[in-house]
């Protein structure tokens, strides 16, 4: 496990997912986020809360950082840690690792809205979703 997070998943670079330079599409990093944010909240437990039901995270702002890049064949780690919880806002970050050596090859940090399924509008979290997000703080 990497400092600062609580979570990770694992999986390989596809053929598909590389450009001419044999290298990872720059958009495919925001698309191995979601894998990794996908596998995140089953693993925290958080659709057992009766209040999760009528609601779900939006994104709203992504800051992406692209240190080194991957390429096919490559196995990657992705960190998944909540950093904040606002008022109707959650701030992650991600860390995608290259799964053998270690390094860093791309920081993600996304801000996403809790958003009310019936009105499509933010809201604020319910406190007991509030209450379990803030267990999840690793920063």
């Amino acid at each position: 496990m990497r400092d600062g997070f609580a979570f990770s998943t694992r999986f390989k670079v596809r053929y598909s997912e590389i450009d001419g330079q044999k290298i990872v599409f720059n958009s495919r990093y925001l698309e191995y986020v979601d894998v990794a944010v996908t596998e995140f909240w089953p693993w925290t437990g958080i659709q057992a809360l009766p209040d999760w039901r009528d609601t779900e995270f939006n994104v709203r702002h992504t800051e992406i950082d692209y240190l080194k890049p991957f390429k096919w064949g490559d196995e990657i780690e992705v960190f998944v840690a909540i950093a904040k919880v606002g008022g109707t806002s959650l701030t992650q970050r991600f860390h995608l690792c290259h799964a053998v050596t270690g390094d860093l090859h791309c920081a993600v940090e996304m801000v996403v809205v809790n958003v009310d399924l019936a009105s499509a509008r933010a809201v604020p979290h319910a406190p007991p979703v509030r209450a379990f997000l803030k267990t999840l703080l690793t920063a």
